[in-house]
Parts: structure tokens; C-alpha cells; sequence
């Protein structure tokens, strides 16, 4: 369970800063309102989450992920292309994740 809550922050995170995007510095009232909802469900998933990991276990996945995800959605949506070493940065973001998940005695399973 705690690793869901986890992930529904990071969804919500993820979808305020698309809608952050799309808001165009704010100036579009529909976008500006979901950044506004969905980072304050992303904070209070995240303190929820933090119930069950410590702070740094906790940041570290929800802003990795995050990272990967909005640059996934920046490539598919916005046509923001990367190029090879900030793919392979990325790469060592989820191998920092895995390797928490995997082998932290810190992370709970």
C-alpha cells in the first residue's frame, strides 16, 4: 500500500507539471486550476507517504520518477525531444530507484 500512495503522488506531480506546461506561464485558466489541485494532492500523497518511508526514500522516488515521466510526456505530448546523455541520466535515476527498492533495508517491502 504505501508503495500505491507513493505512486498516486507521483501521478498527480506528474500531471500538475503537464498542466504547468500547458498553462503557458499561467495566462490559461483551465491548466493554472489542475496545476493548482494536482500538485496539492501530489504534497498530500507524499505526506501521507512519508508515514512509511523516510523523507529522502521518499523524495528520491517521487521526484525520479517523476523526472521520467514528465519527460516522457514532454516527448509524446509536446514534442520535446532528449538527446543521449540526458536518456542515459535518466537511466541511472531508475537504476537508483531499483536499487533502493531492491536492496534498502530503509525502503519498506
Amino acid at each position: 500500500m504505501p508503495y500505491l500512495i507513493l505512486a498516486f503522488a507521483v501521478l498527480a506531480e506528474t500531471i500538475g507539471t503537464t498542466a504547468l506546461q500547458a498553462s503557458q506561464q499561467f495566462s490559461k485558466l483551465g491548466p493554472t486550476i489542475i496545476v493548482v489541485l494536482a500538485y496539492g494532492a501530489a504534497f498530500y500523497l507524499l505526506g501521507i507517504a512519508l508515514k512509511f518511508f523516510p523523507v529522502g526514500i521518499a523524495y528520491a522516488i517521487w521526484s525520479g520518477l517523476g523526472i521520467v515521466l514528465i519527460a516522457v510526456i514532454g516527448l509524446v505530448v509536446f514534442g520535446q525531444r532528449l538527446d543521449l546523455p540526458a536518456v542515459l541520466g535518466m537511466g541511472l535515476i531508475l537504476t537508483g530507484i531499483l536499487v533502493i527498492h531492491l536492496f534498502s533495508n530503509t525502503s519498506p517491502h
